[in-house]
């Protein structure tokens, strides 16, 4: 009682916040069936006291949001940007809205980031690096300093030093209690919020922000990400110094390039503006389809342009990660629109367990034809990928397909990723850029070849459970004993007898398991060639 006390109290003090700037707003699905309680809470949190100052707000709503989030802090701006990525529970309107936000914020003191860094690498500055700089740019999680180190040939190289925010940890974890009790309350006390599933919501939000605030796992994250794509042409990631990283101090590379926002630059250093459209495009779906593993914050702030014409993004405190059947489903999809087969997106969903069986499979597709058609009478500047995966998922509530969180902040960063490559080039084609992507993959992954490949896969795991069955029968079986065995139960005489033999015979079962899978995968060639 007194925790949710607690909480009720804390975000109706944020509601507050909100109302003074005019940024109140309200979940789209619920608005019509919300509790007398959560109705009260809206005057309420209008009412002003005298003592409260004013606060001058702008027609925008976009400026009042992030002003209003700005006032509540780092975990709000957090939730704002979240949001942001839910276009089914608060509208796409305010969605666009929040799109927006930039995590900024002002820098907190010179001496207290250095007190930060010494007690992390245990040392004193000045042993660390040659110099530090002032903070160069803030944000809610963490500040920048910039630095220097001296190479063994006596030389010095730069360095971008990133501190997390004193005490950031702790004020986290009570806004995100707050916002777990809220979600409970949501699913509790408004049945038709449970399909949007917002307190796996905040535990994406929360697993999010968990990795943010250890800074060595961003180290390890570009650390992954530099080995995937090692061979890539036209990207590139920063180098870690390992050695002076902690959990709340990472030591980068400094990226002397131009930054993606500042196009005028881009243009008159003479790189070809269409090409780096793509080049923004292909990259990040070939990292999502190839290694399920992208950069999820890849805006124009966090990414910066070399002189050969190289991306290098920062910031991997946000990354999306896919599993094979994810890869599958998105790849799948997206190339079915391409290629305007409506079916067989349809029927990817339903093999994927992502819409429930008992729907109809021809209805959904052409929910889907309702989709894609509209966009495909439109010019290539005008088609955008991850709008497209929006309105897919807001269609899906009528067949009862659950939100699933990694697939949303794939479409969320597909948003941002067209909107910087549409920076570079507003005639970009975002189709044209994707095919020879989906299509190499598709060809990779669902050929000939990937078959014959899962075939010989399911027939070694096959084999490998086989050769276990020997001990897995006599461990039941000594399970049993230890139990006492109330119920009489005994494995069949003739059973405990071939289990012996196979354990005194060793590899027989071995043997046998993978002679079976091996014939299993010649009958699967030979469907293949006839």
């Amino acid at each position: 009682m007194v925790r949710g006390l607690r909480h009720f109290l804390r975000l109706v003090s944020a509601a507050r916040v909100m109302a003074r700037h005019d940024a109140l707003f309200e979940l789209d699905l619920a608005k019509d069936n919300l509790p007398p309680v959560a109705l009260a809470l809206r005057p309420l949190a209008k009412l002003r006291l005298p003592f409260e100052r004013k606060v001058e707000t702008s027609g925008d709503m976009a400026e009042r949001l992030s002003a209003a989030l700005a006032e509540l802090g780092p975990s709000y701006i957090k939730l704002g940007q979240f949001l942001a990525t839910r276009p089914d529970m608060i509208g796409p309107e305010l969605a666009g809205d929040l799109g927006s936000l930039r995590d900024q914020l002002p820098p907190f003191e010179q001496e207290e980031a250095i007190r930060i860094i010494e007690d992390q690498l245990g040392a004193p500055i000045d042993t660390l690096y040659e110099s530090f700089s002032e903070p160069i740019a803030a944000a809610s999680i963490a500040q920048v300093h910039k630095a220097t180190l001296k190479n063994e040939d006596g030389g010095t190289r730069d360095v971008a030093v990133k501190v997390l925010r004193p005490d950031v940890e702790a004020r986290f974890q009570r806004d995100l209690d707050a916002f777990f009790w809220a979600a409970e309350k949501l699913e509790t006390l408004v049945p038709e919020t449970r399909r949007l599933r917002p307190r796996a919501g905040v535990e994406t939000l929360a697993n999010s922000v968990e990795l943010e605030m250890d800074l060595r796992l961003e180290a390890a994250a570009m650390s992954e990400m530099a080995e995937n794509t090692a061979d890539d042409p036209g990207f590139r990631v920063p180098e870690v110094e390992w050695n002076r990283t902690a959990r709340h101090v990472l030591t980068l590379e400094w990226i002397d390039a131009v930054p993606a926002s500042d196009v005028e630059a881009l243009k008159a250093a003479g790189h070809d503006m269409k090409r780096l459209g793509n080049r923004v495009i292909q990259n990040f779906l070939l990292h999502a389809t190839r290694d399920g593993f992208f950069h999820a914050d890849m805006h124009q702030g966090n990414l910066f342009v070399d002189g050969e014409g190289t991306l290098i993004p920062v910031d991997f405190g946000i990354m999306g990660r896919l599993d094979e059947r994810s890869r599958r489903f998105l790849a799948e999809i997206l190339y079915g629109f391409v290629k305007r087969d409506y079916q067989r997106v349809a029927e990817v969903h339903f093999e994927a367990g992502y819409v429930p069986p008992h729907k109809d499979v021809a209805t959904f597709a052409q929910a889907l034809r309702s989709i894609g058609e509209p966009i495909f009478g439109k010019e290539a500047k005008d088609v955008s990928m991850g709008k497209l995966l929006a309105q897919l998922f807001l269609v899906t509530e009528q067949f009862d397909m659950a939100m699933r969180p990694e697939l949303i902040l794939l479409q969320k960063t597909m948003v941002v990723v067209e909107g910087v490559a549409r920076s570079f080039d507003p005639e970009h084609n975002i189709w044209e850029a994707s095919e020879p992507i989906l299509a190499d993959w598709m060809m990779r992954r669902i050929g000939p070849e990937a078959r014959l490949q899962e075939a010989a896969d399911g027939a070694m795991a096959l084999g490998r459970s086989l050769s276990q069955l020997p001990e897995l029968l006599a461990r039941a079986e000594r399970t049993l004993d230890a139990a006492g065995n109330p119920e009489g139960m005994r494995l069949h005489p003739e059973s405990l007898k071939a289990i012996r033999e196979a354990e005194t015979e060793g590899g027989r079962g071995t043997r046998a398991a993978l002679w079976l899978g091996a014939l299993s995968l010649l009958g699967l060639l030979l469907l293949q060639i006839f």
